[in-house]
């Protein structure tokens, strides 16, 4: 144990160290630049003992978005727990996503050709989905209005709570969906020459919902 604790601790440090170059490549050229064998090329390494690190592209990306979703899911925990609601949980996740664009789109950009998400992956990133139906849960049920409603009370497996209400789980989609939609344009420069505060389109776009 005394003898393996050391190298294990030296491997953990390689991996982070590989990360932050994948990361730093990410965020100066975007996911389509990471390349391995530049990572190597910077660390002094060869590319065959990088792998022994990383079995491949597809694992690193996936220790990354294992990253980034642990980081927002515990961003948006914490900020639950200290009493945010629900507009502030929008721009808590607003802030994290504009710390630093290029982990966001990793996430929740473009998908990687090829590349499915590990379910580890996937659970992670139900958290925040988990966090939103229950900042939504707070506001009341809202009666049923909808065809998507309705197909919803049958297409719901993939919320972990059996006792909040449907239409909560319906207006945390639509949340979600508000929230990310004006973020994705706002992140790539959609908004830029029109003048205005995405910050305040949000809210406006989430006071029309809970209204």
């Amino acid at each position: 144990m005394t003898e393996q604790a050391p190298r294990e601790r030296y491997r953990e440090q390689v991996r982070e160290e590989i990360k932050q170059h994948a990361r730093q490549q990410i965020a100066e050229a975007g996911l389509p630049a990471l390349s391995l064998t530049a990572i190597a090329k910077q660390m002094s390494m060869t590319v065959p003992a990088l792998y022994r690190y990383y079995r491949g592209r597809d694992e690193l990306i996936t220790a990354l978005i294992r990253d980034a979703f642990r980081s927002l899911a515990d961003t948006v925990r914490a900020a639950a727990d200290s009493g945010a609601d629900l507009l502030a949980l929008a721009h808590v996740i607003r802030d994290w996503a504009k710390a630093d664009p290029q982990r966001y789109f990793l996430i929740y950009g473009t998908p990687v050709p090829g590349y499915h998400a590990l379910p580890d992956t996937t659970a992670i990133s139900n958290e925040v989905m988990e966090v939103l139906i229950e900042a939504n849960a707070a506001l009341g049920e809202p009666e049923p209005a909808t065809t998507f409603h309705v197909h919803l009370e049958t297409h719901r497996e993939w919320v972990d709570s059996d006792t909040v209400g449907t239409g909560a789980v319906r207006r945390a989609l639509s949340f979600w969906t508000r929230l990310h939609g004006v973020l994705s344009l706002e992140l790539a420069g959609h908004f830029t020459g029109m003048k205005f505060d995405p910050a305040l389109l949000i809210d406006d776009e989430l006071a029309e919902l809970k209204a």
